[in-house]
């Protein structure tokens, strides 16, 4: 949008332009969840919200520089703390609800944050970790009023483009989660280039409504979808999370006409019984990624509609985005389109080269022009060498691992990070060892991604016992317990197989790939423990 600045000023000129266009949709069963009212808040009523909190949060010394935690979940909360915020140079840190005492006391401290807007089930926990990371922070509910953090300043810095607008985290190889810096630039180019992509991608002014099952605390549904209904003056639906029995309860209730997946979702609906009213609803295309190849077609065949296969992620923003967003698609096929003009890409083999036509290589990207990270993070907080790393030779180095046909059509293969994604969560093979390393039971484990039908990924632990005559259901279940009292539920093993050893290098490492494939044969073996149904949420 021309002139507008920050995400706040997007907002600003929507509300002029359409007033009494609806900016959200909350559907009497994420109401009910949540225990907030049933309807719609139009573009002029979440304006006049964000600008009341922004006041006071400018009169209780908030500004540029600063940031404020948010655990809101997937609330109306979320968009006018962060919206107000926004409007203040504040950059906000969304909190993944399930993170247990050890994530929340280095997401605290790393991220520096000044304050936290938490539900007030959440304010113990969030202390808690403030207080073991040596930080004192204000803590208050989202309707409590703005508690005052220091003298209210008397100018303020010009906010730009390039104001930090938002700190998200994402799994590191290291271990330990990077903290992503997005600028204002960030959230606007994300919404553009959705609204430009054309194909089957059409975006209709003050018409979509745009339902969406994904957390605030991602990109997707931060910046992809709610800028480009903040864009557009279209109309966000976001629910709770995904619940498969009412689906499409909320597709047809909320008049959706686009709506974002994960590939989990498509084999749930599937396995739904065939009826009558399966094309009845208004959907023109479903966005996402990760589909099964098998069911892709079968699902646009029984729903109506394409799903809309997309490569992405946290660092690159709408900086960069694959999509098959052209017909002829290639439906079923793991294919992610050809990129398009304003992406430049490379497709490079272990030693260095480019990759032949239909050769597996890691995937480079950056963006063409003038600026190389043009709508990409700014850099990983506090991580300088791992920042300039990942942009090696002026490209940024994706880890996926994919391959090019004649055509110029991309097709995921695998990653070569150490990373498993599971239902849309990154987690770091290492960060799980690390878990698992403090059991007292365990000499050495390994963590390793195997498919899984469901999920896409699953976690698989190859567990080396100090006594292996434990190895038993028994120590499994209670090496789950273990990691879910540390970690986010599904960081927790899927499978675990009780081994004599693991393949090491010279240098005493993991060798990755060896177990990776040890993984794949162990992962049905009678000895190995389905740990599947032990990983429960408890947020």
């Amino acid at each position: 949008m021309a002139g507008a600045q920050t995400v706040f000023d997007v907002l600003a000129a929507t509300a002029t332009r359409f007033p009494e266009q609806p900016f959200l949709q909350v559907l009497p069963e994420t109401a009910a969840i949540y225990g907030i009212e049933v309807g719609e808040i139009s573009y002029r009523d979440i304006h006049a919200r964000a600008s009341r909190r922004a006041d006071a949060y400018r009169a209780a010394g908030y500004r540029a520089g600063h940031r404020v935690g948010m655990l809101l979940q997937n609330r109306p909360a979320t968009f006018e703390h962060w919206f107000a915020l926004n409007a203040l140079g504040v950059s906000v840190v969304p909190i993944n609800p399930d993170l247990k005492a050890g994530e929340l006391e280095y997401l605290v401290s790393h991220s520096e944050m000044i304050a936290a807007v938490v539900l007030p089930e959440r304010h113990a926990a969030i202390d808690a970790a403030a207080r073991a990371g040596g930080r004192a922070i204000a803590i208050y509910a989202p309707d409590d009023p703005v508690p005052s953090i220091g003298v209210r300043a008397t100018a303020h810095p010009a906010l730009t483009r390039d104001t930090e607008c938002a700190l998200l985290y994402t799994s590191g190889t290291t271990g330990r989660p990077k903290g992503c810096v997005l600028t204002n630039t960030y959230f606007h180019n994300s919404g553009h280039w959705y609204l430009t992509t054309g194909g089957r991608i059409q975006i209709n002014s003050g018409h979509e409504r745009m339902l969406t099952p994904l957390p605030l605390f991602h990109m997707n549904a931060m910046a992809t979808s709610t800028m480009t209904m903040l864009m557009s003056g279209g109309c966000l639906i976001v629910l709770d999370r995904f619940h498969p029995a009412t689906w499409w309860q909320s597709v047809r209730e909320s008049s959706a006409t686009i709506v974002h997946y994960l590939g989990v979702m498509p084999p749930m609906l599937m396995s739904a019984p065939v009826v009558a009213a399966d094309k009845e609803h208004h959907v023109k295309f479903g966005f996402g990624a990760g589909v099964d190849r098998r069911l892709h077609g079968p699902f646009e065949q029984r729903f109506g509609f394409p799903l809309i296969e997309a490569w992405a992620m946290t660092e690159t923003g709408g900086g960069v985005v694959i999509c098959d967003n052209h017909e002829p698609r290639r439906i079923g096929t793991s294919c992610f389109g050809k990129p398009g003009p304003e992406s430049e890409i490379r497709i490079v083999t272990d030693d260095g080269g480019d990759a032949r036509a239909d050769e597996n290589g890691e995937l480079l990207v950056r963006r063409a022009g003038v600026d190389p990270r043009h709508g990409f993070f700014r850099e990983y907080l506090k991580e300088a060498e791992e920042t300039a790393e990942s942009w090696t030779d002026g490209w940024f180095h994706t880890g996926d691992v994919i391959r090019r046909d004649t055509d110029g059509y991309l097709y995921f293969v695998d990653r070569k990070k150490n990373v498993i994604r599971r239902s849309g969560e990154n987690i770091a093979a290492v960060e799980v060892e690390s878990i698992l390393s403090q059991h007292p039971a365990i000499a050495a484990a390994g963590v390793a991604p195997v498919a899984d039908g469901l999920r896409g990924e699953e976690v698989f632990a190859a567990i080396v016992l100090r006594d292996p005559s434990a190895a038993s259901l028994a120590t499994a279940r209670d090496i789950i317990a273990h990691c879910s009292a540390r970690a986010a539920y599904y960081k927790a093993p899927g499978h675990i197989a009780f081994v004599t050893s693991l393949p090491l290098t010279a240098t005493q490492k993991i060798q990755r790939g060896t177990l990776k494939s040890m993984a794949a044969e162990l992962v049905a073996a009678p000895t190995t423990h389905d740990t599947r149904a032990l990983k429960k949420r408890t947020a």
